[in-house]
């Protein structure tokens, strides 16, 4: 009896064994690049003779598989995976986890999510306390924005592995998507002690800080990355922001400034960099520079926000300093304007000022003691300072002024429209309605007055 063809069998049988024993090993170990044996090359040779006779000899392209994973030749490794998913039916000695795994990850090195997911789910489903399937199916849930399964997922992976920081870092996102701040925090912190150089996990600690009313630290994290090359115009965007809304306009425009001198940023950071600079250069009545800026955004997206509608508003009062300082000044500077209205509206009159009353900085109310050729009277004047339409309500409330101090005429004047009803209520009562384009009359007379005063000697 020849025994030969027996023992080259039960040799070959032996040879497979010890190899997949050697690669099931190594995979438990959970490295992707781990020292070779010195066997190696003599099992990769074995390995390419077998699927050259046999391109779907299971043992074989495991072997293969096994060494494009940890070589990270990820199309490779994938293609061997994929022809050892179809085969596992057939050889039960084909351990389907391990290779539903290996398939999953390299599809997701690949950026084929789809198939990704199919295959790390039935990983998981056969074995559901592997750190490596859990995390990956973390990491897969929360890109598809299922943010409640990857914190489940995640939270299982962590269990295995406390100190992985990019299982923390997705945790952290996690929960930061669905507005669970403390949360997020606390996971981020933990992220960055083991990997403190995650310019995105700090930027979105400092988003925490700002939805936790915590803005001296938030503002403290966008100040530090506003000279990133990839997070900083994002940041200076939130720092500026932040500033105005606590009236600080010189540091917001020191904000949107550094974040456009930044290059490479991404359109719709740029653009609300430059509309939120123009309405900060607006506060500060900067308005040369605010419309230079809004023209840019126009240019760019003629119906970003409400930037026509700004342009429009802010170019006549660019041309109109009266107007300007009306709308835009500070009281003490609206109040010397006034006076030179009222000083002014009656031609050839002695007129002098009595009382000046102002509500807040909505308006003033001046009363004057008026001389003309023809008769005399105190006179009340009401300017109003906003561009809206001024309603019934004042004009009531205005009327009421008048009999306290005993007026017998009353001028109210806006730098807008008067309603319907307003006008009505008045049409029987000693007050006259200036409104917007009768104003920019009385404004412009007093600039050509100012040109025709002889200069003083």
């Amino acid at each position: 009896m020849n025994f030969l063809p027996i023992l080259l069998a039960l040799v070959a049988v032996l040879v497979v064994g010890l190899a997949m024993a050697v690669i099931m090993g190594r995979s438990r170990g959970g490295g992707l690049s781990g020292k070779r044996s010195k066997g190696d090359g003599a099992l990769l040779k074995n390995a390419q003779k077998r699927l050259m006779q046999n391109p779907r000899d299971p043992e074989a392209l495991f072997i293969m598989a096994d060494n494009y994973y940890r070589e990270e030749s990820w199309d490779k490794a994938y293609k061997a995976y994929e022809t050892l998913l179809e085969l596992v039916g057939s050889h039960p000695n084909i351990d389907e986890f391990e290779v539903n795994l290996r398939s999953g990850v390299t599809a997701l090195k690949l950026g084929l999510t789809d198939a990704a997911y199919k295959n790390l789910a039935v990983a998981r489903s056969l074995k559901q306390n592997n750190f490596e399937v859990n995390f990956n199916l973390g990491t897969l849930e929360f890109q598809k924005k299922n943010y409640e399964k990857a914190i489940q997922l995640l939270q299982q992976a962590r269990s295995q592995d406390p100190e992985h920081a990019p299982a923390l870092r997705y945790l952290g996102h996690s929960f930061f998507k669905i507005k669970k701040y403390k949360e997020a925090m606390a996971f981020i912190r933990k992220a960055m002690d083991i990997a403190p150089d995650d310019k995105e996990s700090l930027y979105t600690l400092g988003e925490c800080y700002y939805e936790a009313n915590q803005t001296d630290q938030a503002l403290r994290i966008f100040a530090h990355l506003r000279a990133d090359p990839v997070m900083g115009p994002s940041a200076c965007l939130f720092s500026g922001t932040i500033n105005i809304s606590q009236h600080q306009p010189e540091k917001a425009i020191e904000d949107f400034e550094i974040g456009l001198k930044h290059v490479n940023i991404k359109p719709d950071v740029a653009i609300e960099l430059k509309y939120r600079l123009a309405t900060a250069y607006l506060k500060q009545n900067e308005m040369s520079k605010a419309l230079a800026l809004l023209r840019e955004v126009q240019g760019e997206n003629g119906s970003y926000k409400d930037v026509s509608q700004l342009i429009a508003r802010y170019q006549e009062l660019n041309a109109n300093k009266n107007l300007q300082i009306f709308l835009m000044a500070p009281s003490a500077d609206f109040i010397a304007l006034c006076r030179r209205l009222v000083m002014n509206y009656y031609p050839r009159a002695k007129t002098k000022i009595t009382n000046i009353a102002v509500s807040k900085n909505e308006w003033a109310d001046l009363l004057a003691e008026v001389d003309t050729p023809k008769w005399s009277d105190v006179v009340m004047f009401r300017f109003i300072r906003s561009q809206g339409s001024t309603g019934e309500l004042i004009v009531r409330d205005f009327h009421s002024h008048l009999k306290e101090v005993k007026a017998g005429k009353g001028i109210c004047i806006s730098p807008g429209v008067f309603t319907v009803e307003a006008k009505r209520y008045t049409e029987a009562r000693l007050i006259d309605l200036i409104d917007k384009e009768r104003l920019n009359a009385l404004l412009n007379s007093l600039d050509a007055k100012t040109k025709l005063a002889p200069a003083k000697k």
